[in-house]
Formats: structure tokens, C-alpha cells, sequence
């Protein structure tokens, strides 16, 4: 399974012919290797690995030489080969190069080596293959194209194989197909009828047949052949294929012949290489490294001129005695080795050990994510895995979740929930104030499901006394499927293909109908305790354009009727006239269960005479038989049969909402990610699910519907949506802007559109500056046929703009290639990270076109997971990736990134300065040797130690605020400012380290009265103010200090000293004398008392301004993380305990929304989402005789504030780069005598915890997250606080403001109008949002945001 697994990863490059000539179609003859090679098929030998012995060195270089950046080096490395413009040995550029090549060719090495293993594996397993009429054993290797390979019981499929013959009667075998498709249920195939009974091998032998077929392709449900025999002709169809990777389940042996082999099997097919993605963070590094590289050439350039004016000027001079070295000549020529000698010596601006830290950091990264214990499944024992080491950062930067709804934010386990027969509805609790009873069904059926879950007694008793309806009604269910059923130790086990219809069948089941096995041309039941046998005469098969299926069955008595189950909207205008009382009734109900989110399906039959079904069946046989367009004929003669039913009833299938998505939905929303819910259900279900999950709340501004049918329909929906906002957004902040006015002037008129005379003539949309500052909680709701238009070309900038503008959308109906396109259309106009979460096969191209791809591992199979980049079991656990990995990962790399540049410029600029004192002679300030270890030993290890480790604020303060989550999706914390901010840092820290020692020892002496100003002690000095320097700055740097950290950060400083007088000692200089020019500096220097004053007055010149600074900011304008620091030392020293828990703030808003939800009294309907795949109906009826199958089956806080955040939000959408003023000031604190009723049910400063901050507190946040002690799913107590409106009070009520305000002074020591005086109030808005005057009507219950009360009084 392994092996196999590799082999699906890795992608395989494919010429289907030797020749390079194109494969129109294939031909295969049986047992004729000869004529089979003819075509030059591929061997049945596949390969993955990219290297072998002698490939390896030679390929690897080759490959890794294609880096920009290591050809770059390379480049260097020649130049320092020739003597004239290199004054540094080759080796301080080729150690460093040659470790970054070496550690990536170690790499590249391991990898290839595995899969060199897996291919071994794969390749010399054993098959029996069909020699000259023997079995023979022969590795898998070595089976070619048409070969007759026999496989037997639990064997792996070898290669594409078309099924002879079986040992089970006609030809059917039993496969699972997990490595293709994930599926973990088994799956019928069966063999064409005329090969069925050679099952012998001596009749294989003789069998000569020509299989004429479609060429190699990756399409794992489709196959199109013929088999040429005996001068007749045969269909084929993909059910009459194994396909390699594949598994023979309970069946004992069979035959087939290889069609496809290797690398042109379609597992190999699908194993196409996966789009290579790169976070934001890497496509700007490249563009500043190569600014970084013009700035190199520009430093270049200056010191070249500054050599051929001072060789002009001043070197002739010297000429008598200091003559220029051959072949120079002239002082232009000199300029001219001279830029080179110059590129060489500053090259360490361009750093290349960069791409290695960066790499090393994020697989540092992924394994915590994989380690992390609180995302960790124990029911299905499956833990998260970053299944990509390439975009951890960006993950912190997320601002749209794409999400599937069925088997994501659902648990894909359905219920049979409610139903309504001959318009009565079942289901409904007797006692709703009651304790609900379940159901005892064994005294009645000794063959219910004993896990079958049902409390409406009155349904069981309407069985009972034999209502018909309710019999037929439930004798639908136990026929109209494709159900296959196991008897398993006396138990009655059964394989559906989605767990709607196992669900369906199992009701069916405990009320009495019990579907017990079928074959092809009957199915066998017990109804009321009484063995039925139906005959099977045909099944009308399900398909995503009918969405219904329907079975054609005759009675005992000889009876023909047809039954049929599908999406309301379909089966109810097939229905005969006179059911139209009934269908009203019905469509209530209907409506009843949508508003309570279930999954429905209406159910219908039809008696049909013995002409009719002759006629039928003649029309039926000739559409099957149909060589062109057969899915067209077949189509059309369901429809002529399924005309003038007679409704029976609906069902509702509960599917239930995965555990936390509301809280995860709820933390997400808050950290300003907008949610999109792309699904295949009807419009009705998904809105419902969204207020289950609290996507939607009923304290929404308003839900806008989309659901035109043309063009002009959808566009003039989206623009009354438009209008709706900006009107609502203008009441609500009193503001009418010329803009808005001006614009809606030329869009509306009243209350509607109107159009602009000539008819189709579009108006244009409104400015993206308007929408997004829009306020308000939208949301918008888009069907499948609407969305259709709305991702044409011309409408693309309607739809974003109105859907952005949202704080949640919804689009249902949806095609796997509409969820794509959806999300391609956001990377298109918005520029904003995207992460896309589903678990399905139909959510394979939404989650790589995604930024981010994130894979659920649920019941339906793994396909979704082997698409993605990270996966886990539990929706839930997106918010821990995101807000606790995702938010440190980018933060740490924004770090790791400013500090590394920052000492690299501290390090390299020293040389340019010095260019000024040696006559521009390219001459290094360093030694060489301090120049090689620079990058590679002494700063490495403490900036990647940061790098890994490094956090601002703990986990469960991430989760506790998650907008702590916005800077990383405004990119604050790394950007090209931020860039120059640290080039600028790191030349002025040269600037210092230059002139400060220049300065100092320009005129000292040592004790014994000689001068010091000489060039080693000078060199000596600096190198060691520059070593001491950086590491204070790293530390100032490190926010999160470990043992590894203090390890690395003063072991880089040991190292130093202990390499600089090794490589300064007479040993060295004895051995080497010729290499080790430094002999004795290190002690000389090091020994004078005024060497350590001028490095301690350098570190306090570099570093003493940054304290200042950092203390200024921290002081002045906080970030919000500083604030959230803050509160935790207020509540660390004022520890009391806390009122309500937060268990029960959560319960109170739940119910709550419960009673809102069943108060919305709109109409909605749901549909039933058919999770079946097409052709199982045609394959059970192929054969006569079958034994088994198993087919597979939110208002919370106020987002409209005008803190620094959101102005930098603006800013960011109309392309204005933030001040630096606004980058990290919080809003103003509320100090109006209008500040809302506080409430003690929560802080938002530490929140409500159910034990005492105390307790909370004093524990030491743990140093990585795979071994932190918060729960995943514990509820973060900021959010009862923010999820929660503010009521407006009497001035009466409301708290004194100087009070509070000198509350706060006094409890900081001071009567200071600055710091964090003012932070107290200013955390309200900064972190949620929530602003003192805004005043919002809602129930009494609703407290406002408490923190400044209940903070005050623990400081008093």
C-alpha cells in the first residue's frame, strides 16, 4: 500500500510512443507478445526516481546551478580564481556554496533513494502470467501489453486489465479502489458475457482476440473499446476494467488482459505534476534580492570611480615604487578590476545561505504542525500533516476560506430525521419540553439496525396497522436503490454508495421492509416479516443532470410499477395533475425541513401496463445500443418514462454539523477571513447550514438572494444588492459621501433599477474604495445557474465587488469546476490569499487552485486529502492552523527575514566605507577566514533558532484575540518598507562599527606607549563590535526565549572567540604560515582596555537608539500584540477570580440563536444532494446471478470600527501605503460619557475563564505548540464578549469616565496622558472592534463589551 501510494504522489513525465509519434488509439491482441511489440508499448517497469548513480552528481549540480542565486555564486567563485581582481582566496566563497549545494544534494539524495525503494517494491512484486498455456510467476516488471495475467483473492491489480473471466458466477469480481479514488468500499465489476466462461487456463490460451481502445488517459471513470472475436464485435465500458492499484476483494481468483502497463496506466496518468505554489513572502524576496543585487552593482560602480580618480590623482604619484600589477596599464583599467574585486568583496549582500535557513525554518514549521497534539483525531487515530513545507507563512495571511459544506463543516454520517406520507409529516417530537424517547423496533423486527435512531411513535404505529401509503411509501425505499447487501456473522451488513442512500435503506429496514440481496434481474426483500422477490426490469440510473433515479420492478403478482426518489425540484413537475392538493401539502413540508436544515427527497411511482413496458423496453434497448451519443438516447427515454407520477412523500436526512464549526466560524470571522461556502446542495439546505453553523445570524443587516436565470437578471441582482448596501450603510453611519450619492444617482431611482434607456446598456460598478468601506453585516447567497453568469467576463467585476463587500457568500448548485473558478476569480481581482477546504473527490480543483489547499480526511475517501497541502480530520482544527501556526509561522519568517538582512548589510557595508581609506584598492576590512564563518557559524544558528521558536504572544492568547491574526493579511510585518527600515538599521550599524573604532584608534596607544592604529588590531575590533552587536540585537529581537535559543545566541559569541584565537595562534601560523596572516592580533588586541571600551561605546551607539525607539512605540503607539501582553501583566497582578464560565455564555448565545432560527418564517426548501455516481444501475442489471457490492459512499463583534487596523485595511484596498503613524496605533479610547452598560459576565482583557485567572496564569506557556496544554476545542473567552451587541443606557447608568480613567493612572503608577493609560479603553476597539458610542439595539441579554468596568475594579 506504501509503495503504491508513492507512486500515486510522484509525478511520472509520459511519451506514450518510443518514437514520439502521438497514440490515436490503442490495439491489443491477446497472447501475442510479437505482434503487440510492433506498437512499442511501454513495459509494465514504472519509475520515479529522478537520479541514479552515475546521474546523480552531474543531474543534481545541473539542477540546482538553475537557482538564480547559486549561479550567481558560482559566477563569484570564477572571479576569485583570477589573481587580478580577487584580493579574497577562493574559499571563502566555496565553503559556503558548497554546504548550500551539499545539504540540498543530501536532500534531493534521501528523497530519491525512497523512491528509488517504493519503485523496487512495486516493480518486483509477483504475477501469475499466462505463458504458452502455463502460469508463471513473473515480477511485475516484466509483464508486457497483452499478456493474460491471473490474479487472486486480496492481490494488487498489476496493470490496466480488461476482466475475462471470474471465479464468481458471470464474470463479476469485487475490487476496492482506494489508491485511485479513496474509497474505501468495495466495487463491482464484470466481465463481458462471451469471455465469462473461460475460466480455464487452457481455453485462456487459445484465446486470440484484438481489443481496439481510446489511447492512455487519466480519466478513472471512463473507458471506450471494443473487442473483436470470433468475427463479432463487443462494447466495452470502464466496468469491464481492473485498474492498476486496485485491490481483488472476496472474490476467489481472475483473468484479464493487459491493456495498459506502466507509466500508461491511469494510475500513473493521474499522477501529473502538481502546480508548484510560492507564498507571497518568496515572490517578494526574489524581487529584493535582485534590488539587493543593483544596489551591489551601484556600490560597484561608485568604489570603480573612486579608484580611477584616485589612481589618476594620487596612485601616479606612486608609481616609482608602487607600480600597477600586468596586465593593468592605465587607471581605467584598474576601475575596471576594480568593480569586479569590488562585487566580489560585497557579494554577502546577496546572502546564500538565505534560501537554505529559509527552507530549514519551515520544515522546522511543518513537523510542529504534524506534532501538534490538540489537532489530533483520536476517534479516526489521524493527526494533521503539512503535506508541503512551502507555504507555512502563509497561512498567517489568509483573507478568504473556501469551504465545501458536506462532509466539512458537516460530518457526511446521515440520519433518517423526518418524513411526510399522503401529506402527513412524521417526525416531530410528541413532547418538545419532554425527555425525547427512542424507539425499541426489535420486539416488532428482529432485523432493525439496532444503531437506527427514531422517536415518533405514531409513524411506527401507522405501519403497523397497515396503512398503504405508509407501505409503499417505505417499499420505495427498500427498491429504489443500488444498495448491496453481506450477511456478516447472522448480521445483515449493508454497502451503499452514499451514506444518503444507506440511511434510506436502513429506515426502511427497522419499519419493516427490509431489502435483504439482489442479483441482476431481481431483488429480494421482507416486508412485515413475509419474503418478496421482485423482478428487476430495469434501472433508470442517476446522473447529475437528472438527479433522480428510478427502478422498474414486477410484483409477485405480476404488477409492473415504477418507483422513483429525487430532488423535489425535478420530480415534482413530472407528477400527474391530480396531485396537486397533495404536492402543496408536501412542498410545506418540504419547506419546514429545509428551514431546519435537513437533506430532502421526494418520492413518487407509476403503474405501468405490460404494452407500455414492451413499448418502453424496445425504445430502452435501442438507446442502449446506441454507438453515438448513447447518454443522449438513454436520457431521452427515462424522460418519456417518468411522466404522470403519483406523489407518495418526502424525506429528511439529517446531516449533522461537525463538532465546533460554529466556534471555529465564529474566531475566524473575527480575524476579518471571509468565509465562502461552495456546495453542491440546493439553496435552501445550504442557507440553513449556515445558520447552523452560525455563518449567517438573524443580527445580519440583510441576506441577499441571487437567482436569475439570464444575464441581465443576475447583474440587475447584483446591483439592487449593491444599491441595498450603500443605502443601509449610509443610514447607519449618518454619513451621506458626494461619492456614494453620485454614483447611486446614476444607478437607481427610488427603491429599484433602473435601466438605462436603449435596454441592455450596463452601468458601471461602483468604486472598489466604496465597497470596502461599506459597513454592515451582508451576506449573499448565489445559485449554480446565477453564478453561471456571473463568472463571465464581463461580470466578474459585479460579482466580486458585490460578494466582497459580504461578510459571508454562499454559492450552491455548484459544479468542481465552478468552485475553481470561483476561487480563481478572487486570486484574479483581489490579491488576497486564498484557502480552499473540502474532503471530497469534487474538491480536488478548488483546492489546487487555491493558495492554500487543505484536505479533510472524511468518508469520502482521501482523494481530497492527496490533492492538498496540509490536512486533518476535523474542520475545527483550521482555526489552530491558522490562527496559532499559520500567525507564528508568519511572523517568526517576517522576523527571521529582518534580521537577516539586517546583519548582513551591518556586516558587508563596513567594506564600502572602508573603500574610502585604501585608496579604493578593494582591500577587506575582515580576515578572510571571519569573512567565510560569518554567514555559516557565527549568526546562523540564533536567527534560525528565532526563526523556529520565536512567539509574540502565547497560543491561547492567539485564539483568546484573534485579531491579532490582521497584520499578517495586511503584510505589516514584512513589506518593502520594512525592508528598507532594515537596510537602513543595518548601514547606519556600519556606519558605527566603521567610523567609531576608526575614530577612536586613530590616535591611541597601547600602555607601553605604542600606537594602536594599525590595520589587524583595527580588523580585530570591529569584527568582534560586529559579532557582539548582532547578537544583542537578536536578542532584543527574540520575543520567546528557549534553551535552544540562549544555546545558539551566546554559544554564536563563544564560538567566536574560540575559532578567532585558534585561527590567531602560533600553532595555525606555524603549520600554515602562508594562509594565517593574523598570527597573535586577537590576544594583542583584545589585551588593550581602550579595544573594549570602543567595542562597548559601538554596541551602545547601535543599540541604545533602537531601545529608545522600541520603547518610544511601545509607549506611544502599541501594536495590538504589545496590548495584549500588557493585560496579561495587569491580570497576572491582579488575580482574581472570574464570574461565568464560559461554557455557559456559549450555551446562552446558542440558544438564543436556536429560538431565531426557528422564528425565521421565510420559505425555504431543501434539496436532496445526490452523492451516487453514475452507471451502478446499469451494471446491476448486466448478469443474472450477484452476491455482493459495496459501493463507496455569526454576528459577533462589530466590524466596522475605525481602528488603526481597519484604516490600514482601506489604505491597502485603494493602493495607499500605510503611514507609519497608523501602522500600529490603536483607536482612541472611549472616554463619552455614552459608554454602553457594562457587563461582569466577561473581559475582553482576559475573558472568562472557569477557574481563576490565577490559575490560568501560572502556568508557563508552553515553548511549542505540540506540547501546549490548551484545548483546540476549548471556546476562547473573548468571544461571548465579542459576539455579543451593545445595548445604549441612560446616562445614569453609565460609569463615570474620569473615574475610570483615573482608575487606570492609578494603577500604572502616574498621571502620564500617554502609554498605556489610554490602552485600557483602547483595547476594546483594537482588538474587537467595538467602539464606546456605538449604540445597537438588541435583547437586554446582549451585555456590551465589559472591559474597562471589570478591569477597573481588579485594579482597584
Amino acid at each position: 500500500m506504501a509503495a503504491s501510494f508513492h507512486i500515486q504522489r510522484l509525478a511520472l513525465l509520459w511519451n506514450p510512443c518510443r518514437g514520439g509519434c502521438h497514440e490515436e488509439e490503442r490495439r491489443v491482441r491477446a497472447n501475442d507478445r510479437e505482434y503487440n511489440e510492433k506498437f512499442q508499448y511501454a513495459s509494465n517497469c514504472i519509475m520515479t526516481s529522478k537520479y541514479n548513480i552515475i546521474t546523480f552528481l552531474p543531474v543534481n549540480l545541473f539542477e540546482q546551478f538553475q537557482e538564480v542565486a547559486n549561479t550567481y555564486f558560482l559566477f563569484l567563485l570564477i572571479l576569485q580564481l583570477i589573481p587580478q581582481i580577487s584580493s579574497l582566496s577562493w574559499f571563502t566563497t566555496i565553503v559556503p556554496l558548497a554546504l548550500v549545494l551539499s545539504i540540498t544534494a543530501v536532500k534531493d539524495a534521501t528523497d530519491d533513494y525512497f523512491r528509488h525503494k517504493s519503485d523496487n517494491q512495486v516493480n518486483n512484486r509477483q504475477s501469475q502470467v499466462l505463458i504458452r498455456g502455463l502460469l508463471q510467476n513473473e515480477k511485475w516488471m516484466n509483464v508486457r501489453v497483452g499478456d493474460i495475467i491471473k490474479l487472486e483473492n486480496n492481490q494488487f491489480v498489476a496493470a490496466d486489465l480488461l476482466l475475462l473471466s471470474s471465479s464468481e458466477p458471470h464474470g463479476l469480481c469485487y475490487i476496492e479502489t482506494a489508491e485511485l479514488d479513496g474509497e474505501t468500499n468495495m466495487k463491482v465489476r464484470q466481465s463481458v458475457s462471451v469471455t465469462s466462461e473461460l475460466g480455464d487456463p487452457n481455453n485462456l490460451a487459445s484465446f486470440d482476440g484484438e481489443v481496439v481502445c481510446e489511447p492512455p488517459n487519466n480519466k478513472l471513470d471512463r473507458f471506450c473499446g471494443t473487442l473483436y472475436w470470433r468475427d463479432k464485435k463487443y462494447n466495452l465500458t470502464n466496468q469491464n476494467m481492473l485498474l492498476r492499484g486496485c485491490v481483488l476483494r472476496n472474490t476467489e481468483a481472475c483473468y484479464g488482459l493487459v491493456i495498459f502497463a506502466g507509466p500508461d496506466t491511469k494510475l500513473m496518468q493521474n499522477s501529473g505534476r502538481t502546480k508548484f505554489k510560492r507564498t507571497s513572502i518568496d515572490r517578494l524576496m526574489n524581487t529584493l534580492v535582485l534590488w539587493i543585487f543593483g544596489f551591489l552593482v551601484c556600490m560597484g560602480v561608485i568604489l570603480a570611480v573612486g579608484n580611477a580618480v584616485w589612481e589618476r590623482e594620487v596612485g601616479s604619484l606612486f608609481q616609482s615604487y608602487l607600480p600597477w600589477d600586468p596586465p593593468v596599464d592605465n587607471f581605467l583599467f584598474s576601475a575596471f578590476l576594480s568593480f569586479w574585486s569590488y562585487v566580489i568583496i560585497l557579494n554577502t549582500v546577496v546572502p546564500i545561505s538565505l534560501y537554505v535557513s529559509v527552507e530549514v525554518i519551515r520544515l522546522g514549521h511543518s513537523y510542529f504542525i504534524n506534532w501538534d497534539q490538540q489537532m489530533f483525531c483520536s476517534q479516526c487515530n489521524t493527526a494533521a500533516e503539512a503535506r508541503t513545507t512551502t507555504l507555512n507563512e502563509e497561512l498567517g495571511q489568509v483573507e478568504y476560506i473556501f469551504s465545501d459544506k458536506t462532509g466539512t463543516l458537516t460530518q457526511n454520517i446521515m440520519s433518517f430525521n423526518k418524513c411526510s406520507i399522503n401529506g402527513q409529516t412524521y417526525g416531530e417530537a410528541t413532547d418538545p419540553l419532554g425527555p425525547q424517547k427512542r424507539l425499541d423496533f426489535t420486539p416488532f423486527n428482529p432485523l432493525a439496525d439496532p444503531d437506527f435512531c427514531f422517536y415518533d411513535d405514531t409513524l411506527l404505529e401507522s405501519v403497523k396497522v397497515g396503512d398503504l401509503h405508509t407501505h409503499e411509501f417505505f417499499r420505495l425505499l427498500s427498491l429504489c436503490h443500488t444498495v448491496m447487501s453481506e450477511e456478516k456473522s447472522e448480521e445483515l451488513v449493508y454497502k451503499a454508495q452514499s451514506p444518503d442512500e444507506g440511511a434510506l435503506v436502513t429506515a426502511a429496514r427497522n419499519f419493516g421492509f427490509v431489502f435483504r440481496y439482489r442479483t441482476p434481474g431481481t431483488i429480494t426483500t421482507t416486508e412485515m416479516g413475509r419474503t418478496v422477490t421482485y423482478t428487476l426490469l430495469a434501472i433508470l440510473d442517476f446522473n447529475n443532470i437528472r438527479k433522480r433515479m428510478s427502478v422498474i420492478v414486477r410484483n409477485p403478482e405480476g404488477r409492473i410499477r415504477l418507483y422513483c426518489k429525487g430532488a423535489d425540484t425535478v420530480l415534482l413537475e413530472r407528477l400527474h395533475p391530480c396531485n396537486q392538493e397533495l404536492m402543496n401539502i408536501t412542498s410545506d413540508h418540504l419547506n419546514e425541513y429545509g428551514a431546519d436544515g435537513l437533506r430532502t427527497l421526494a418520492l413518487a411511482y407509476r403503474d405501468l401496463t405490460e404494452d407500455e413496458w414492451e413499448t418502453w423496453s424496445e425504445s430502452h434497448r435501442c438507446a442502449d445500443k446506441a454507438t453515438d451519443c448513447r447518454e443522449d438516447h438513454l436520457a431521452a427515454a427515462y424522460e418519456q418514462i417518468e411522466q404522470d407520477m403519483m406523489l407518495l412523500g418526502a424525506t429528511a436526512i439529517e446531516d449533522k454539523l461537525q463538532e465546533g464549526v460554529p466556534e471555529t466560524i465564529a474566531i475566524l470571522s473575527l480575524s476579518n477571513i471571509k468565509i465562502w461556502v461552495l456546495t453542491g446542495d440546493k439553496q435552501e439546505t445550504a442557507v440553513n447550514i449556515g445558520y447552523s453553523c452560525k455563518m449567517l445570524t438573524d443580527d445580519m443587516t440583510e441576506v441577499f438572494i441571487i437567482s436569475g436565470h439570464t444575464v441581465q437578471s443576475v447583474r440587475q441582482e447584483l446591483r439592487r444588492a449593491r444599491e441595498r448596501m450603500i443605502d443601509l450603510s449610509r443610514s447607519r453611519d449618518g454619513v451621506k459621501e458626494d461619492r456614494m450619492e453620485g454614483w447611486g444617482e446614476a444607478c437607481f431611482m427610488g427603491n429599484g433599477f433602473r435601466e438605462r434607456q436603449g435596454g441592455d446598456a450596463s452601468l458601471p460598478p461602483p468604486p472598489p474604495n466604496l465597497m470596502e468601506n461599506i459597513s454592515g453585516e451582508f451576506a449573499l447567497v448565489i445559485n449554480g445557474h446565477s453564478l453561471a453568469h456571473a463568472l463571465e467576463a464581463d461580470m466578474e467585476t459585479e460579482f466580486v465587488s458585490t460578494a466582497c463587500a459580504c461578510k459571508a457568500v454562499i454559492c450552491c448548485r455548484v459544479t468542481p469546476l465552478q468552485k475553481a473558478q470561483v476561487v480563481e476569480l478572487i486570486k484574479k481581482h483581489k490579491k488576497a490569499v486564498t484557502l480552499a477546504i473540502g474532503d471530497g473527490a469534487n474538491d480536488v480543483s478548488m483546492i489546487k487552485s487555491a493558495h492554500i489547499g487543505v484536505g479533510i480526511s472524511g468518508q469520502e475517501g482521501i482523494q481530497a486529502v492527496l490533492s492538498s497541502d496540509y490536512s486533518f480530520s476535523q474542520f475545527r482544527f483550521l482555526q489552530r492552523l491558522l490562527l496559532v501556526h499559520g500567525r507564528w509561522s508568519y511572523l517568526r519568517m517576517c522576523r527571521f527575514l529582518c534580521y537577516f538582512f539586517y546583519k548582513n548589510f551591518a556586516f558587508t557595508m563596513v567594506h564600502f566605507w572602508f573603500g574610502f581609506f585604501c585608496g579604493f584598492s578593494a582591500q577587506t576590512v575582515y580576515d578572510q577566514y571571519f569573512i567565510t564563518l560569518y554567514n555559516i557559524v557565527y549568526t546562523s544558528l540564533p536567527v534560525l533558532a528565532m526563526g523556529i521558536f520565536d512567539q509574540d504572544v502565547p497560543e491561547q492568547r492567539s485564539l483568546e484575540y484573534p485579531k491579532l491574526y490582521e497584520p499578517g493579511q495586511l503584510n505589516l510585518l514584512f513589506n518593502k518598507r520594512e525592508f528598507f527600515i532594515c537596510i537602513a538599521q543595518g548601514i547606519y550599524t556600519s556606519v558605527v562599527l566603521f567610523f567609531v573604532p576608526y575614530a577612536v584608534l586613530l590616535d591611541a596607544t597601547q600602555s607601553t606607549g605604542e600606537p594602536l592604529a594599525d590595520y589587524q588590531t583595527f580588523a580585530v575590533t570591529t569584527a568582534t563590535a560586529l559579532v557582539i552587536v548582532v547578537s544583542v540585537q537578536i536578542a532584543l529581537d527574540t520575543g520567546f526565549w528557549t534553551l535552544i535559543n540562549h544555546v545558539f545566541v551566546w554559544g554564536s559569541v563563544g564560538s567566536y572567540f574560540t575559532i578567532m584565537f585558534a585561527l590567531h595562534s602560533h600553532t595555525l601560523f606555524g603549520i600554515f604560515p602562508n594562509q594565517f596572516h593574523f598570527v597573535g592580533s586577537a590576544q594583542s588586541t583584545l589585551l588593550q582596555p581602550v579595544v573594549w571600551l570602543t567595542i562597548a561605546l559601538a554596541t551602545a551607539i547601535c543599540i541604545v537608539p533602537v531601545l529608545a525607539f522600541r520603547f518610544l512605540k511601545l509607549d506611544l503607539k502599541p501594536q495590538l500584540s504589545d496590548t495584549v501582553r500588557y493585560t496579561q501583566l495587569v491580570r497576572q497582578k491582579k488575580r482574581k477570580p472570574v464570574g461565568r464560565s464560559m461554557g455557559g455564555a456559549w450555551r446562552g448565545a446558542g440558544s438564543v440563536s436556536e429560538g431565531r432560527l426557528g422564528a425565521r418564517g421565510s420559505s425555504r426548501r431543501s434539496g436532496y444532494a445526490f452523492a451516487h455516481q453514475e452507471g451502478f444501475g446499469e451494471l446491476i442489471t448486466s448478469g443474472k446471478n450477484m452476491r455482493l457490492s459495496s459501493l463507496a459512499l455569526a454576528t459577533f463583534a462589530s466590524r466596522h470600527s475605525s481602528s488603526w487596523i481597519d484604516t490600514l485595511r482601506r489604505k491597502k484596498h485603494t493602493h495607499t501605503p500605510p503611514s507609519a503613524s497608523g501602522e500600529c496605533s490603536p483607536a482612541p479610547s472611549c472616554v463619552s460619557g455614552s459608554v454602553p452598560q457594562l457587563s461582569n459576565s466577561s473581559s475582553v482583557l482576559g475573558g472568562s475563564q472557569d477557574t481563576p485567572i490565577e490559575e490560568e496564569t501560572g502556568t508557563s506557556p508552553a515553548q511549542n505548540t505540540h506540547t501546549a496544554p490548551t484545548s483546540s476545542t476549548q471556546t476562547p473567552p473573548v468571544l461571548a464578549a465579542a459576539s455579543e451587541t451593545v445595548a445604549p443606557q441612560s446616562p445614569a447608568q453609565a460609569p463615570n469616565a474620569s473615574t475610570l480613567t483615573s482608575a487606570a493612572v492609578k494603577a500604572h503608577g502616574g498621571d502620564s496622558p500617554g502609554g498605556w493609560t489610554l490602552t485600557l479603553g483602547t483595547v476594546q476597539e483594537a482588538l474587537f472592534g467595538w467602539r464606546g458610542i456605538t449604540a445597537r439595539t438588541t435583547a437586554s441579554s446582549s451585555p456590551g463589551p465589559p472591559c474597562v468596568a471589570k478591569e477597573t475594579r481588579e485594579i482597584e
